[in-house]
């Protein structure tokens, strides 16, 4: 199984970095680099053959290859990566060149058995190459200022390990590789040829798993190891239902993480890294409905989860809700998770159709994993909820947002105002029905549009207003089937399933050419395509499901 490596990063399961060109937002380099996501992404060591060469990638191996000569790499630990060579040189350099008291890397010989030191200022770790078969050159040994520091291999037999630690560390010794292939076989067993794209999308999950760190609590996917280096408070959802079925441990992980930093509020961060956890927005409660699809069967586990999430609920109720307001109100795109929505254009500060239909399913999941009064306050509240969403922003034609403070109603045409649909059996039927119809206006060659393609707001990399978006396809998907509309929810699915088999695993995608837009190695989309091509192979094996249209629907 090949990738190609501009897109997607080469790492393993556990390290914080990856090999890969791509050093920055949009930036490409010519050579490969080991970037470091530790304090955020820093690329700190720059790979360059003697000659050049071509550059090839699996889950197990990266190698160059140039005529005669070739260089291969491969992790043994998630923190060391070794690289052979023959017939082929390859020079190990700083990629940051110039040394500060407060910036840069510094290269020192290492008196303990002699290998080269990296020590890297931006990610405060160091980088240790070991010659463990030919001989080395270094350049730059204990230079300051602008000097160049670097190892270099000569064309021939050799080979070396790198590793990233912190301030010490015994000598070098071999490791076993980790393996990737008994994670894919735990997380798709059912993958075939109908669902050919499922061994990568394990693959990029696999390979974006960090170690816990900083304020990373747990084993955790990061939503890439190219720029997109974080958890968001949602992301997180998705990965763990991909993870939940194979993984159940790691799932959970995902899952309570940001819960581990959650605030007295109630409030979950927008998004967790290394170095950093952000307050200043939120993402949307779609908890409840992830933890309904994959609840866990330990009743100590079940009793975490539900008092987690019934202080996030509570945060929606007690702290979103204007005086004499039953809806809850984002403050900005960005806690809805959709930042740049036309749904946001009239006003940042909204109560919204698809808010107020993520919180009753919340209340409704909580209700099931309590009983007695307890579970009947949380079902009032959700009836409560369900229908003030109804009352005060159906127009009977579309769902409208609504400013809490003034009263006043404002359309738009932006795929979120349908959202409301992931209520499923629960929405009243002509309602689910014209959500329907107006859900397949967004529907193109290759999936949900954010933005119809006939709106004058619609941009084709204009993130939220118009792209295809992972978490979207699913939510809707999964809301469409269980409103009964199935052959729309299967059309659904195999146009985003496509899409990921013909583009990768971008974290969006143009809505009219399916071209990966942003970051391209996306792990939420990844998560979505295993949990639809997963869902897909399961019916594929069960028959046919009757539609809605079919039984005295729409």
């Amino acid at each position: 199984m090949r990738f190609s490596i501009r897109d997607i990063p080469f790492s393993c399961r556990g390290s914080w970095f990856g090999i890969s060109p791509v050093i920055a937002e949009n930036t490409v380099a010519d050579d490969l680099h080991l970037v470091s996501h530790q304090t955020g992404m820093h690329p700190v060591l720059r790979f360059t053959p003697s000659e050049p060469a071509a550059v090839t990638a699996t889950p197990a191996l990266l190698s160059w290859d140039a005529g005669a000569g070739r260089i291969e790499l491969a992790y043994t630990t998630p923190d060391t990566v070794r690289i052979r060579g023959d017939g082929l040189g390859l020079r190990i350099a700083a990629a940051a060149g110039t040394l500060t008291p407060f910036s840069g890397t510094y290269l020192y010989r290492d008196p303990a058995g002699g290998s080269a030191v990296f020590t890297s200022y931006e990610t405060g770790r160091r980088y240790r190459v070991t010659v463990l078969s030919g001989s080395a050159s270094v350049s730059g040994d204990e230079a300051l200022g602008a000097a160049e520091r670097a190892v270099t291999l000569p064309a021939g037999s050799w080979e070396v390990a790198i590793e990233e630690y912190g301030t010490g560390r015994p000598p070098y010794e071999a490791a076993a590789t980790p393996d990737f292939a008994a994670f894919a076989d735990a997380v798709a067993p059912w993958r075939s040829e109908h669902t050919p794209a499922a061994g990568l999308a394990a693959y990029v999950l696999w390979s974006a798993t960090v170690a816990p760190a900083g304020f990373v609590t747990r084993p955790a996917v990061l939503m890439s190891k190219h720029w997109m280096d974080k958890v968001w408070s949602w992301d997180h959802c998705f990965t763990a239902m991909a993870l939940a079925a194979g993984e159940p441990d790691l799932a959970r992980d995902q899952f309570q993480l940001p819960f581990d930093h959650q605030d007295a509020s109630g409030a979950l961060p927008d998004s967790i890294t290394h170095s950093e956890v952000l307050y200043n927005f939120v993402k949307p409660p779609i908890h409840g409905w992830a933890l309904r699809r994959m609840m866990p069967a330990d009743p100590a586990e079940r009793a975490s989860a539900y008092q987690r999430l019934v202080r996030w609920t509570r945060f929606w109720l007690d702290a979103r809700r204007a005086p004499g307001e039953v809806l809850p109100h984002y403050t900005h795109g960005n806690d809805s998770g959709w930042d740049n929505a036309t749904t946001f254009d009239g006003g940042r500060v909204i109560q919204s159709a698809d808010l107020a239909a993520f919180l009753v399913l919340q209340l409704r999941c909580l209700a099931g994993m309590s009983a007695g009064d307890e579970a009947q306050e949380w079902e009032r509240i959700a009836a409560e909820v369900r229908d003030a969403m109804i009352r005060d922003l159906w127009t009977g034609d579309r769902f409208e947002a609504r400013d809490p403070r003034t009263g006043e109603r404002r359309r738009s045409s932006s795929l979120l105002d349908l959202m409301p649909i992931v209520l499923g059996e629960e929405l009243p039927e002509p309602i689910a029905a014209r959500l329907a119809e107006q859900i397949e206006t967004h529907l193109t060659g290759y999936g949900l549009a954010t933005e119809p393609l006939d709106s004058p707001h619609h941009a084709a990399d204009g993130y939220w207003r118009g792209p295809i978006w992972a978490p979207s396809t699913v939510l809707i998907e999964d809301g469409l089937r269980r409103a009964g509309f199935t052959a729309l929810a299967d059309e659904v699915s195999r146009r985003f399933r496509a899409l990921c088999e013909k583009s990768g695993f971008a974290e969006n995608f143009d809505a009219r050419t399916g071209e990966g837009l942003r970051d391209r190695a996306y792990t939420w989309t990844a998560a979505a395509y295993l949990v639809l091509a997963s869902d897909y192979e399961t019916r594929r094996g069960a028959g046919p499901v009757l539609d809605r249209n079919e039984i005295g629907g729409r």
